[in-house]
C-alpha cells in the first residue's frame, strides 16, 4: 500500500502536511529539514521541487524557489540528495511542482528515480485531467506515484466528482482562487468547505493556501482531514536564528501541540 494511503487508513482527522523547498534555506536543508518535520511531528511532507516560474506559488515560496535554484538545487541533485532517505524517513513523501522540468528529464525517467528513492506522490498543478489521462497517468501507476488534484471554491460539483475519481492519496483544496501566501479568512470559506464535506468524496480532503498558525489548522481540520502549510513554514526557516532542527520543533509543535 502507498504511504499515503496507509497514513490514512490509520489517521483521517487533524493531518498535517507540510510544505518544503527542496534545497532552502540551504543547498544541504533537505535531508535536514525532512528529517527536523518528521521528528517534529508532521504528518506528511510535500517537498517543492524549484522552477523559475512557479504559478501556484505567491512571493513567499517563489523567493525560496529562486534561493534554492541560486544554491545550485535542480531535479537531478534533489535525487542525489533522496537516495537513502527512507534509511531515516518513514513519513509519505510528495514532490509538487511544475512540469517542465520533468519533461526535460523525461517522464519515466523521473517516475523511475522516484520509485528508487521512495517517493509516494505528485502535486503537479498545471497538468491538466485529460492529458494526465491520456498521457501519464499508466506511466505514474506503473511507478506506485499517486497524483493529487487540486480543486478550489470555483470548481463545480461535476469536475470536484471528477477530479476526485482521478485523484489518488487525497484531494487537495485551495480555500481560494489566489496564490499561495495570501491572508484569508478560513470561516468566510466554510460553506465551500461544507460543500465538499456533502459531497462524500472518494479521496480524503487536505486544506491548503492560507494555513499559517494553530488557529488556521483548526478551523480547515473542522471541515476536513487536515491541512497543509506551506508559506508559514518557509518563512520560519527562512528567518530562522537558531538551527534548523529547534526551529522546525517550535513551529510544528507551535500548530499540534
Amino acid at each position: 500500500m502507498n504511504r499515503i494511503d496507509q497514513l490514512f487508513s490509520r489517521k483521517n482527522k487533524n493531518v498535517l502536511n507540510v510544505y518544503c523547498t527542496a534545497g532552502f534555506p540551504e543547498l544541504e536543508s533537505t535531508l535536514p529539514v525532512m528529517q527536523a518535520l518528521q521528528d517534529a511531528g508532521a504528518d506528511l511532507i510535500e517537498l517543492g521541487m524549484p522552477f523559475s516560474d512557479p504559478l501556484a506559488d505567491g512571493p513567499v515560496i517563489q523567493d525560496s524557489s529562486t534561493r534554492a535554484l541560486k544554491n545550485g538545487m535542480s531535479l537531478a541533485k534533489l535525487f542525489e540528495q533522496l537516495k537513502g532517505f527512507r534509511s531515516t524517513i518513514t513519513l509519505p513523501v510528495i514532490l509538487m511542482g511544475y512540469l517542465n522540468p520533468i519533461l526535460q528529464m523525461g517522464v519515466e525517467t523521473f517516475c523511475q528515480r522516484c520509485k528508487e528513492v521512495g517517493v509516494d506522490g505528485l502535486i503537479l498543478p498545471e497538468l491538466p485531467l485529460a492529458e494526465y489521462e491520456a498521457e501519464y497517468k499508466t506511466t505514474f501507476d506503473q511507478y506506485g506515484l499517486h497524483l493529487i488534484f487540486l480543486v478550489t471554491p470555483e470548481t463545480s460539483e461535476a469536475r470536484i466528482r471528477q477530479l476526485d475519481a482521478a485523484s489518488q492519496g487525497f484531494l487537495y483544496a485551495v480555500s481560494s482562487s489566489s496564490t499561495t501566501g495570501k491572508d484569508k479568512n478560513m470561516n468566510d470559506q466554510a460553506a465551500y468547505f461544507e460543500k465538499l464535506q456533502q459531497l462524500q468524496l472518494k479521496n480524503p480532503v487536505l486544506i491548503g493556501f492560507g494555513i499559517k498558525d494553530k488557529s488556521t489548522f483548526t478551523t480547515a481540520c473542522a471541515h476536513s482531514n487536515g491541512a497543509i502549510i506551506g508559506t508559514a513554514f518557509i518563512k520560519a526557516i527562512g528567518n530562522a536564528n537558531g538551527t534548523l532542527p529547534a526551529t522546525v520543533k517550535t513551529f510544528i509543535q507551535g500548530i499540534i501541540a
